[in-house]
């Protein structure tokens, strides 16, 4: 009888628990910024539909406007991909997609901030400026990588260094490692940038840290982006962070309001600790990076670890970033202080650079396409997305077909499926070109890694798609002759002994399922 008692309590127990579940989902803060978002989406296309009314007397005009908004969007600078995938919109959903048009581009947000971006910019420039001698130099060595150091130095503020010294790590593991080794030795200030931030053992194991390091007396700032509010972090968490005497902000907080400017995520991994050291690189601060937690099997990722002097331009990098909104840093306490002494006669040359998707500058793509063009031997590629503009797709088969070693590693375990059904349409005309592709069969690519002739290689966190190209904000770490370029290559190689090469017989016999979802996305891919 006793027994019959236990089962009903545990039973109601388990009901009650079941309703918690269900409130908590309902009137979460995730569902209720998307409830609040769909009610003005609601209010929109009742304002449209009221339109549509006098669509008899308004359809000339209409009819009008339209093509001026079309002739507007060819004429305009941009990619012929984002151009199509707003001109199918606009000519076949009538009214709707040219007033759409009309809404993501009358915002001001994207604008205000990056004429924040570019004044923060001229406040940092004196404490970041480049060495003519250096440049002369890189020009004696490689005249090619002299051109883009030129581009990077004049056309975003990112100079190159010589004193530094750069440490590989092929997996989140290893960086993880060096991370705690590194965070323990700090003494003035540590500042950290991240996309992604979850509770677990990497996360915990860091913010102890921290606490620790505050109560010596060390500096911490820590901020990530808006999207871990939606269900990775508490939406008060900056507040709990706050209590531990760590300097917390979120990047672009998801708010229930209609605006393209929550379309350009933070995507940057930084960390700085004293202006000696710093990492970037893919892996995020969550159990999933050092395979902690399984997701799509084994994760692979990649990161490096910067020491010398241009540590200096990922430390401006961060606190542009953390000012984007207010004003009143004192930028020299943290750009002028002695740890930027770097390590002289240290092999190799490195840039640090970012990306802004409010500049019109390109960036990130345009150092992948100047690798890519400069190749001679081999282009070797880490990305976990393959998701191209045409000026990509020409520079990849271009270099296939002169003879490069063009070589690309992607996830045979996708994280979006939507993601591996798009890449998966470019495989036939890549193939076919003479670029070789592989899936890791262990698990999900993560890396953002390109490495050229032995010479040349990158790590950040810019994968090959729209997104981070064109609409992320995202760093990386380019480097020229440098002992750890072997690493990368080694690195690549050992991945690659772990992969499936594609070919196009299995291109072939993709489902025909996924091939009309990757090609029907296809067309909208930029807009994603």
């Amino acid at each position: 009888m006793d027994r019959n008692k236990e089962q009903a309590a545990e039973k109601k127990i388990s009901v009650e628990r079941g309703k918690q579940g269900v409130l908590k989902v309902i009137f979460g803060r995730t569902t209720i910024i998307i409830g609040i978002i769909i009610i003005q989406l609601l209010i929109l296309l009742w304002g449209f539909s009221y339109v549509q009314k006098y669509i008899v007397y308004a359809y000339g005009v209409y009819q009008f406007g339209m093509v001026l908004i079309v002739l507007y969007i060819i004429n305009r600078p941009g990619t012929p991909e984002f151009k199509l995938s707003w001109i199918v919109p606009i000519l076949g959903i009538p009214i709707f997609g040219g007033l759409f048009y009309l809404f993501v581009n009358a915002q001001i947000g994207g604008k205000i901030l990056n004429r924040r971006l570019t004044s923060l910019e001229e406040v940092t420039k004196p404490y970041v400026q480049p060495d003519p001698e250096l440049m002369k130099e890189i020009q004696k060595k490689d005249e090619e990588v002299a051109n883009l150091a030129h581009y990077l130095e004049t056309h975003g503020n990112y100079p190159a260094f010589k004193n530094s010294v750069v440490k590989y790590f092929p997996s989140g593991e290893e960086k993880f490692e060096e991370l705690k080794l590194q965070l323990r030795k700090a003494k003035t200030f540590i500042f950290l940038e991240y996309f992604i931030v979850q509770s677990g053992e990497m996360w915990d194991t860091v913010l102890d840290i921290l606490k620790e390091k505050v109560a010596e007396g060390v500096e911490v700032r820590f901020m990530y982006d808006g999207t871990c509010t939606l269900a990775l972090l508490p939406y008060q968490y900056p507040k709990l962070i706050e209590s531990f005497g760590i300097q917390c902000k979120v990047f672009a907080p998801i708010r229930p309001a209609l605006t393209t400017s929550q379309n350009n995520r933070d995507h940057r991994k930084i960390l700085v600790i004293d202006g000696k050291t710093a990492f970037t690189g893919g892996i995020n601060l969550a159990d999933e990076y050092i395979n902690k937690k399984e997701r799509f099997g084994y994760w692979k990722d990649t990161a490096v670890m910067v020491r010398g002097e241009a540590v200096r331009s990922f430390t401006n990098m961060f606190l542009q970033m953390w000012n984007i909104d207010r004003k009143g840093e004192n930028y020299s306490k943290y750009l002028e202080c002695d740890g930027y002494l770097g390590a002289y006669g240290s092999p190799g040359y490195v840039i640090p650079y970012g990306d802004s998707p409010l500049d019109k500058e390109n960036v990130g793509e345009l150092v992948y396409l100047d690798m890519i063009y400069s190749a001679k031997r081999y282009v070797h590629i880490m990305t976990p997305y393959l998701i191209l503009d045409q000026q990509m797709i020409v520079a990849l088969t271009f270099a296939a077909k002169r003879g490069v070693d063009v070589s690309i590693i992607m996830p045979h375990i996708p994280d979006k499926i939507y993601a591996f059904a798009l890449a998966k349409t470019y495989y036939p005309e890549l193939i076919a070109a003479g670029v070789k592709i592989y899936e890791f069969e262990p698990g999900f690519i993560h890396a953002k890694n390109f490495v050229v002739d032995d010479v040349k290689a990158t790590v950040g966190t810019i994968n090959l798609d729209f997104r981070s190209l064109y609409l992320h904000f995202e760093c990386g770490l380019y480097m020229f002759e440098g002992p750890q370029i072997a690493d990368i290559e080694q690195d690549f190689q050992h991945t690659l002994a772990q992969c499936l090469p594609i070919t196009l017989a299995d291109c072939k016999n993709i489902s025909i399922w996924m091939k009309i979802i990757g090609k029907g996305l296809r067309l909208f891919a930029p807009l994603m």
